[in-house]
């Protein structure tokens, strides 16, 4: 691998095609591939823009949506190995994309440093054989994909049918990566399902060779130790081995956000650490014995990466997590947003990135998901629900129906965002007598759902001037708090050069080390959730949020004892920290519970 970070899924559209963007410098990316309407009109996009041809497939066509996967995937499958040689057959010329892909490199790695070397050798033979020699070493960057595993709902025929436990969202969308060209990784987010897992053994991409190579690997996005552990070995008694953890913090993050119960990144780091060789040991025997089980071999362990994403900022911290945790690579999200040449952000919502304020992003409860959802008080989407409510029109039309999951009013899910569910929901709000207070928390429940299916996307179709008449121009987008501490556009040599430690993005701009960000979110959602139970406090809810506090604090002792051990005390940043952790721990045993 070229780089030691990755760029991780950013919503819908805003990474739908980065790779196609980033690949080719040998810079991992990943791809949403929940929306196959979006897929479709991106597949189009670049395939004329590419000179390639297009033949488009129709909703109601056969295997829609796993072939309309299928196809995209395969389109920048080839765009980027188009790319990736075009860029390889160039001369080392100053100012040209083989530079830049050396250049972009970080200055310790083997490769760097061979380039730079290169740079001084004298035109001739030698040069020659040694500028040969780099080539040959350039691989592009992994176009990996996304699923969120919970995001599986039952479709239809057009005679109201069920259309199978195959045709599901997510084991449809899995299907189109499995039957693509690429040799790359599924992201699988959002915890287990045991329908989607086992239907990886459907696939021989995803059984090693008998070289022992993986052509399709297996990543699980995880929140803690326990959780990964249980979800691998599920897998392992499958015969799918899983080739990454990728830890992401649990509320210090863009997108859905999975709060753990009081487990913190850096304890959670740290068990991985302790634990990493154990579990995978463990996990061999199982896989190895399943493989034989299916009449096939593994003599060794495949590779098992581990990956931190979540809240890094800083070419400190990410050296940190690095050296001291080892984990393999580390993943930086929302900054990309302000990297126009990466990702899909239209002109008007990247202004008000740019001009953005800390209290602009927070955690809201947005997502029809149920799940928390990292947000922007500046986004047109959310200027658009209010506008909504002012007109007595709350929720959206549901034109996509990715995220119908409720049954409450309906025998086939709908969706918590749409029009139809919140007029149903507050009608029976009205009727129920609730006290003034009550009702009007109830109500804003409700209505602060939308749409993430069109808002998502909008971005991307604004940008590249394909939105169609009269859609939704409404622009929904999840950063992740740690945006707050940007404040311009970047360019992608920036961006890279600030990830290495070559440059800083962040200079003299006060910011919390991200550990005690993640903290402080914490501590606020505990709050959050006492305040919501106030009414009715059961002894059960309050051991359970007594047990979170109790592991915050814990969590607060692990980070005093790393800060206090990884410099002198002298030290005004470590000082700085130990300050921040002495107030977190005061804001947290006030607290009452």
């Amino acid at each position: 691998m070229s780089h030691t970070f990755h760029i991780p899924v950013l919503g819908l559209g805003y990474s739908i095609d980065t790779p196609l963007k980033v690949a080719r410098y040998g810079i991992s990316s990943a791809m949403s591939i929940v929306d196959d309407d979006l897929i479709e009109r991106m597949r189009q996009y670049h395939a004329q823009l590419n000179g390639e041809p297009f033949k488009p497939i129709l909703k109601n066509d056969d295997d829609a949506r796993a072939r309309r996967i299928t196809e995209y995937l395969n389109l920048v499958d080839r765009l980027i190995s188009r790319q990736f040689n075009e860029l390889k057959a160039l001369p080392f010329e100053h100012g040209n994309d083989l530079c830049r892909y050396f250049e972009l490199l970080p200055e310790n790695s083997r490769l760097r440093q061979g380039y730079d070397l290169m740079l001084d050798y004298p035109e001739g033979t030698q040069k020659a054989l040694f500028q040969t020699r780099l080539k040959n070493e350039m691989v592009p960057g992994a176009i990996d994909v996304n699923i969120m595993s919970k995001v599986d709902k039952m479709n239809y025929t057009a005679a109201g049918d069920p259309s199978g436990e195959l045709n599901t969202d997510a084991l449809a969308a899995l299907r189109g990566f499995a039957l693509s060209t690429l040799n790359s990784s599924v992201i699988m987010s959002a915890g287990l399902n045991p329908r989607l897992y086992s239907y990886l053994e459907s696939f021989v991409d995803f059984y090693p060779d008998k070289q022992g190579d993986i052509r399709k690997k297996v990543i699980l996005k995880v929140s803690d130790f326990r959780s990964a552990f249980i979800q691998a070995k599920f897998l392992a008694k499958k015969g799918i081995w899983v080739s990454e953890f990728r830890i992401e913090s649990g509320l210090n993050c863009g997108g859905h956000a999975f709060a753990t119960e009081g487990f913190l990144l850096g304890p959670i780091l740290e068990e991985f650490k302790q634990k990493r060789q154990e579990m995978a040991a463990e996990l061999f025997q199982s896989y190895s014995q399943a493989l034989t089980g299916k009449g096939r071999t593994c003599l060794a362990a495949p590779e098992q990466r581990l990956s931190v994403q979540g809240g890094i900022g800083t070419a400190a911290e990410n050296i940190f997590l690095r050296d001291h945790y080892h984990v393999d690579t580390t993943g930086w999200g929302s900054p990309f947003l302000l990297v126009p040449e990466v990702t899909n952000v239209d002109k008007d919502t990247l202004y008000e990135l740019e001009n953005a304020t800390r209290e602009d992003y927070y955690v809201s409860n947005a997502s029809p998901l149920g799940i928390l959802f990292n947000n922007f008080k500046k986004s047109t989407a959310e200027t658009q629900r209010l506008k909504r409510l002012e007109l007595k029109r709350p929720g959206s039309p549901c034109t996509k129906k990715y995220l119908c999951t409720d049954t409450e009013f309906t025998e086939k899910p709908i969706c918590t965002a749409s029009r139809e569910y919140q007029n149903l929901k507050l009608r029976q709000l009205a009727s129920a007598g609730l006290p003034e207070a009550e009702y009007a928390q109830a109500y804003q429940t409700v209505v602060e759902k939308i749409c993430l299916c069109e808002g998502l996307c909008a971005s991307a179709y604004i940008k590249y001037d394909i939105l169609k008449p009269r859609e939704n121009k409404a622009v929904a987008i999840c950063p992740g708090p740690n945006l707050a501490y940007f404040s311009r556009t970047y360019s992608l040599e920036e961006m890279v050069q600030h990830i290495y430690g070559a440059a800083d993005l962040l200079d003299k701009v006060k910011r919390p080390h991200m550990f005690i960000k993640e903290l402080n979110l914490y501590i606020e959602y505990l709050q959050k959730d006492l305040q919501s139970q106030l009414q009715e406090l059961s002894d059960k809810k309050r051991k359970q949020l007594n047990k979170f506090k109790a592991q915050l604090q814990e969590g607060i002792d692990y980070y005093q004892a790393l800060f206090g051990a990884s410099a002198t005390q002298t030290s005004r940043l470590v000082k700085d920290w130990m300050n921040d952790l002495t107030h977190s721990s005061r804001l947290l045993q006030g607290i009452e519970i």
